[in-house]
């Protein structure tokens, strides 16, 4: 899931956290996301750091700055990345596969489901 920041962007770190994807773990195992990158169609690019993510669970990436726990990560950016009328957030292993690409091309709706 994709979602941008309701209404216009003024900035602040709880408006810059309204922006974030949201990646589940489809799979039967736990997946450690140690070196993965999550970029937007600009190629801004986050790295995971030591992290795994549990069969069945979700992890949400938000954009702005907090304390990572074992549901939500922080980018750590001071500005917005996802743009509000179209973008794509691309998730790669740490080996530079692509796992999963979710594109948003919209004005209407706030979030992507993919």
């Amino acid at each position: 899931m994709y979602d941008h920041s309701p209404g216009s962007d003024r900035g602040g770190n709880t408006s810059i956290n309204g922006e974030y994807v949201q990646i589940r773990n489809t799979t039967g195992a736990a997946v450690n996301l140690r070196g993965w990158t999550l970029t937007d169609a600009a190629n801004h690019r986050y790295t995971f750091g030591s992290f795994t993510l549990d069969k069945g669970r979700t992890v949400t990436v938000r954009t702005g700055k907090g304390r990572n726990t074992s549901t939500t990560l922080y980018q750590g950016r001071a500005w917005y990345v996802w743009n509000n009328d179209k973008d794509a957030a691309t998730l790669k292993r740490a080996n530079g596969s692509r796992a999963d690409t979710c594109s948003y091309h919209s004005t209407s709706v706030d979030y992507k489901m993919c």
